[in-house]
């Protein structure tokens, strides 16, 4: 099943490398989507593909990024059909 999940990270987490880490390792799965920087100092992430691709892939971000994470919130959205993966400015 196809789904679309928006995450914000919260912590320490601009400056870090961690929308050059996200966009990294997407390319080893298939989702789509991007991450960006947010003025409050979250990131947001967009992540669309299969359920268990998806939550794969949220799951190895948070294993990288874990000690900059303080929390996270995860929220479903309508898939949009997106194509590749990007970094937001």
């Amino acid at each position: 099943m196809m789904v679309c999940k928006l995450v914000r990270y919260r912590g320490c987490v601009q400056g870090v490398g961690f929308r050059y880490t996200a966009r990294r390792l997407a390319e080893g799965f298939p989702v789509a989507g991007y991450v960006r920087n947010l003025s409050s100092g979250e990131v947001e992430l967009v992540a669309e593909g299969e359920s268990h691709d998806v939550q794969s892939f949220l799951d190895t971000i948070a294993r990288q990024m874990t000690g900059y994470i303080q929390e996270q919130t995860i929220r479903e959205e309508p898939v949009h059909g997106m194509k590749g993966f990007s970094i937001r400015h």
